[in-house]
């Protein structure tokens, strides 16, 4: 059999071999970088009035009720979605929040500014913590993830809540699959549906997937990341609509904005330059980027790398720099998390081990390059800290901590 040989992108620093499928063309140019292109070339005014149009039928007569379902968290682009909702389209939005039970201090403090500032109602969902064990056990060994849960709770909760509610309408923010290897062009206008959701949220696995194959898990553990039948979402007639589709999406511009604007806190992370992504985990851009190097070859400084060279901000040869200096990073609160699950570090040095496939992707480079990076220039400062002044520890939930000024 005849191997594929594996290409690099000339622009971002993307491989061809990339998880979630990528195109190089002719030119050496990745098919992310070539959709990117597309937001220097489309009429974002013409798109977001056609967006007004279609959300138009779904704004409801009785202010009693909710025009449309926003899933948020403590961090990445909920402030900004909630302020197109109701601040820009003039939306009555319900906004829910799957609890992932290692949230930062900082994280529930940006979930409770989040409600204040925008004034809206929100409903959180907890799942037995007992159960969320049981299936981190058995999605990390069989898939080498322990963010599955997370993944399948914050995806599911919202539509399972727009069908309980009779609220069809469920405004996402940017398809993932979209911004890093250009999955689809912006006019396609590609909706949230089940299958996205398995194939690309869910790395194939849905709840019962896991149950027919996996282990002791059982009805009980894995009941609430159903996501309902189709019958029940035609009767409600639910419809997800990726914002990234009719804005310039732009996640260092708007959290800029949203800072300013609405509060939010962003903080600095172990294993990338970013301080405004997944601020709510302890665990994201620690121990889940680790494995997600040790799987895929590279963490998700990557992903902010090429995204601030298709945004202009970053030369490919700092994107390098950057890459290399964050992915030797050690990572911080694994002992955390070791405790919270009843893991022992040699029980996980074997699963991360058993489930790598790859090397570091970018070859080395002086580390000290990366420090001549003015990161502070480029608005990459952080205002806050992970643990606030709480210290370091899981908070299961919380209704939020009111600033000191």
């Amino acid at each position: 059999m005849t191997s594929i040989p594996i290409q690099i992108c000339k622009r971002c620093l993307y491989r061809s071999d990339h998880p979630l499928g990528l195109v190089i063309d002719k030119q050496g140019i990745c098919s992310g970088c070539r959709i990117h292109e597309e937001k220097d070339q489309l009429d974002w005014s013409e798109r977001w009035d056609k967006l007004g149009q279609i959300v138009k039928p779904y704004r409801s007569r009785d202010s009693r009720n909710y025009d449309c379902i926003i899933p948020v968290s403590g961090a990445g682009d909920s402030f900004f979605i909630v302020h197109l909702a109701k601040e820009r389209l003039g939306l009555k939005p319900l906004l829910v929040t799957y609890n992932r039970y290692y949230n930062t201090p900082l994280g529930i403090r940006n979930l409770a500014q989040l409600r204040r500032r925008f004034d809206c109602d929100i409903l959180i969902q907890s799942v037995n913590p007992l159960a969320v064990k049981k299936i981190i056990r058995t999605t990390l060994r069989a898939l080498g993830s322990f963010h599955w849960p997370a993944l399948a709770g914050q995806s599911v909760f919202p539509v399972q809540t727009a069908v309980r509610h009779g609220v069809p309408l469920i405004l996402w923010g940017a398809h993932q699959g979209q911004e890093q290897v250009g999955m689809f062009s912006h006019l396609h206008e590609v909706e949230m549906t089940r299958r996205n959701r398995k194939d690309h949220d869910l790395m194939g696995q849905e709840a019962d997937d896991l149950l027919n194959v996996y282990d002791n898990l059982t009805e009980a553990d894995i009941w609430q990341y159903r996501y309902p039948d189709e019958n029940r979402l035609e009767r409600v007639g639910v419809r997800g609509l990726y914002l990234g589709n009719y804005v310039r999406w732009d996640p260092l511009a708007q959290h800029i904005q949203m800072v300013k604007q609405a509060g939010y806190h962003s903080a600095s992370l172990a294993r990338t330059f970013d301080v405004y992504d997944h601020v709510d985990d302890w665990h994201y851009m620690g121990l889940h980027d680790r494995i997600k190097q040790a799987k895929n070859g590279y963490g998700k400084v990557l992903d902010h790398s090429c995204r601030e060279i298709r945004h202009g901000r970053l030369t490919r040869k700092q994107g390098e720099h950057l890459v290399h200096f964050y992915q030797q990073k050690p990572t911080k609160f694994e002992s955390l998390f070791l405790e919270w699950l009843g893991l022992s570090p040699s029980g996980l040095e074997f699963l991360v081990a058993y489930h790598a496939k790859h090397g570091t992707q970018i070859h080395e480079q002086p580390p000290d390059e990366a420090h001549s990076i003015n990161l502070e220039a480029l608005s990459f400062s952080p205002i806050d800290s992970l643990e606030r002044d709480k210290g370091i520890g899981h908070i299961v939930t919380g209704k939020g901590y009111p600033d000191k000024t």
